[in-house]
């Protein structure tokens, strides 16, 4: 039995249409990150990650993340005819990344990775969401590094960061 094309170009093709409605960001400003002795949560898509003899780094460009009434009124203000034609943002967040800055931070040794979907087979027809799906973060690394089915570059992330390192990574859906 033979499935339709559309099943398999659709999730690429919202991901795209997604891309189009945000603000796009170039590789710009390059910082690294200080401690600052407490804990902070972030938003951001992740441009790159390596690891090497255990000493991991991760640089990001941090988004602004907006869902429900916040979503409407940031796209209203920022779209107006968009939001005039269609009511609001779709799927009901937005996404505003109007810094091309990129932050890298190192990477904790035992940072937690929670994914919602990630290529597990490497066939495009096994692409499912499996929700807050713990992985390594060295699974993780492998996994952002493959582009062939899902380019994990894509999606944003939130990361918790102590004392300048990144502890935690999760990965936000976007449907």
């Amino acid at each position: 039995m033979t499935k339709k094309k559309s099943v398999y170009v659709f999730p690429i093709a919202v991901l795209l249409f997604l891309s189009l409605i945000t603000t796009a960001s170039t590789v710009g400003t390059q910082v690294v990150a200080e401690s600052s002795g407490k804990s902070q949560t972030l938003t951001v898509y992740i441009h790159s990650l390596s690891s090497v003899n255990g000493n991991g780094t991760i640089a990001t460009d941090e988004i602004d993340w907006y869902q429900g009434a916040d979503a409407t009124q940031i796209f209203t203000e920022r779209e107006p005819e968009a939001a005039a034609e269609i009511g609001g943002p779709p799927d009901d967040y937005y996404i505003v990344n109007d810094s091309d800055t990129l932050t890298t931070y190192s990477l904790a040794d035992n940072a937690a990775v929670i994914m919602q979907i990630y290529d597990h087979t490497g066939n495009l027809e096994d692409l499912d969401i499996q929700w807050n799906e713990k992985i390594t973060l060295q699974q993780f690394i492998d996994e952002f590094n493959k582009t062939d089915i899902l380019d994990l570059s894509q999606l944003p992330y939130h990361i918790t960061i102590q004392d300048g390192v990144v502890t935690s990574i999760v990965q936000q859906y976007i449907p």
